[in-house]
């Protein structure tokens, strides 16, 4: 079956990370070519502000020159990257429209139930300039098109694919039951830390305390728990079918929103709360269907993606300079070692070129 399905537009709140801030004002900046991609150029310049945040970052825990370097050579290479789908873009006259940016920036604001004027706000907060971060949006709409274009209308997904992909994760779903929605905290007991188990009982008492005191469940988890720290001790919906029978205990005589007693287990102490219970209907393939389809096409546009690149690349003549072509040449042809020891005093200018011949 064929399917036109499209890349998906990969934009948040926010459509870099972090590190991909300008530099800061004060940052001082070595200019000269780092790359030459056809008749385009990338400026050493453009690569050290893109770097900027995450190489302090890294230099604050400890990185070697040639980490950094190799931080660097990677943004080149994504800037080479982008500069490739630009010229894909230009040729092809697949530019967005500023209604198409104006558009998709209004649904990141909705998605992330935000106002533009706070949407606005949180990114100049992160020292993005507006226009640039109108210029990101129109860049990634712009690769979008191109991807699609080229790439994502030679991709078909069968139904047979669909249906392999769902019995290999519905497979082993139960036919009928109850599911629940759990939050739990459980103390353990460490002896090498000086938690015994009845002192891990007495604190797992005093977490229950303070969440029947009105504390979030969140934040009380966070302070006693070692179990789904990371989403605040949620467990997210669980089949009572899977469920071990001390557990099933706590959860039989509770409504919605109350919490149980608390168990003592061999190694910890715990309770549960419980969000919701629902009657549980099997997952069916109609259900699931378009989310798998979209799965596997996704799947074979990052393989097709890839190719597609190589053979832009391929094509295309890029030279990296100095500094950029040592980090190149070392990256491919030898070891950690022999990449620091290879860069170490080399100039950001200087040096010869590594250059990518087209075929």
């Amino acid at each position: 079956m064929r399917r036109a399905l499209t890349a998906p537009l990969t934009l948040a709140l926010l459509v870099l990370p972090a590190w991909l801030g300008a530099a800061a004002a004060d940052e001082i900046l070595v200019d000269g070519i780092a790359a030459q991609v056809g008749t385009d150029i990338v400026l050493v310049s453009e690569v050290m502000q893109l770097v900027a945040e995450q190489e302090r970052h890294i230099r604050s825990r400890g990185a070697t020159e040639a980490d950094v370097a190799r931080v660097r050579s990677q943004a080149l290479e994504a800037m080479i990257e982008q500069h490739l789908i630009e010229r894909v873009v230009r040729d092809a006259d697949l530019k967005a429209t500023d209604a198409e940016v104006d558009a998709t920036i209004e649904a990141i604001a909705r998605e992330n139930d935000l106002s533009m004027t706070q949407l606005q706000r949180s990114v100049t907060s992160q020292n993005m300039d507006w226009e640039k971060y109108r210029g990101e949006i129109r860049r990634e709409l712009e690769r979008r098109k191109a991807v699609n274009a080229i790439v994502g209308s030679t991709i078909t997904v069968d139904d047979d694919e669909i249906e392999a992909l769902y019995h290999d994760r519905h497979a082993d779903q139960p036919d009928e039951g109850t599911e629940v929605h759990l939050r739990q905290i459980l103390v353990p007991a460490n002896e090498e830390r000086g938690v015994s188990l009845p002192e891990a009982c007495r604190l797992a008492h005093r977490a229950r305390s303070r969440v029947t005191s009105g504390e979030p469940f969140a934040e009380v988890a966070a302070k006693y728990s070692a179990i789904a720290v990371q989403h605040g001790g949620d467990l997210g919906w669980v089949h009572l079918g899977s469920v071990a029978d001390w557990m099933l205990e706590l959860i039989a005589p509770l409504e919605p929103g109350q919490l149980s007693g608390v168990l003592e287990l061999p190694v910890a102490c715990t309770f549960v709360q419980l969000v919701e219970r629902k009657q549980w209907n099997p997952v069916t393939l109609e259900e699931t269907r378009v989310q798998l389809q979209q799965e596997l096409f996704e799947r074979k546009l990052m393989v097709e993606y890839r190719d597609w690149i190589e053979q832009l690349r391929a094509r295309t003549f890029i030279e990296r300079r100095g500094y950029f072509a040592e980090a190149a040449r070392f990256t491919k042809q030898n070891g950690t070692n022999d990449f620091e020891a290879g860069l170490s005093g080399h100039s950001m200018l200087g040096g010869s070129p590594e250059v990518e011949a087209p075929q």
